[in-house]
């Protein structure tokens, strides 16, 4: 209901279907952040993750389970955009459910908020990442396309055996 909310406001202060998603993000973002916090204190082996797998499993587990009440369906590499693009795949996103989409918003995707949420926690953790929502034959698609730099830093750490 409060989602459902969320959004009824949003779309009073938007004139188009891309300006909501990027407002949902937004707000998914100041989740993100606050939730990265919360979930590192509740965690029992509260350890920063230095790794890219180590925090896409994070993701895929805790903030999930957090947020949804289950893990994700699917945590992929993305072959076709090379080695710094991954993905998790949700086939039934909450969000996405139960939401009356006026017409002239036939494609909005509200998974742009959980991609919000995405891109807090992964900046948060120093992964920064161009984080974006799409629907596929999968359902939901969380898309994470990382920096450079933190692909580097993690060849560097590979090479180094860490």
């Amino acid at each position: 209901l409060l989602f459902a909310e969320i959004i009824a406001y949003c779309q009073n202060r938007v004139d188009s279907m891309s300006e909501l998603e990027r407002k949902l993000s937004e707000i998914g973002y100041r989740v993100g952040a606050r939730m990265l916090e919360v979930l590192c204190v509740r965690e029992k082996n509260s350890k920063r993750e230095t790794r890219l797998l180590g925090i896409l499993y994070f993701i895929n587990s805790v903030v999930w389970k957090s947020l949804f009440g289950k893990a994700a369906d699917l945590l992929e590499k993305e072959n076709a955009e090379g080695d710094d693009t991954y993905m998790i795949s949700d086939k039934d996103l909450i969000v996405n459910k139960f939401i009356s989409v006026p017409r002239d918003m036939g494609g909005l995707n509200c998974g742009a908020f959980v991609a919000g949420v995405v891109a807090a926690i992964l900046d948060g953790s120093d992964f920064s990442a161009r984080v974006t929502a799409h629907t596929t034959d999968k359902g939901t698609t969380i898309l994470m396309k990382f920096d450079p730099a933190v692909m580097a830093r993690e060849k560097l750490l590979e090479a180094s055996g860490r």
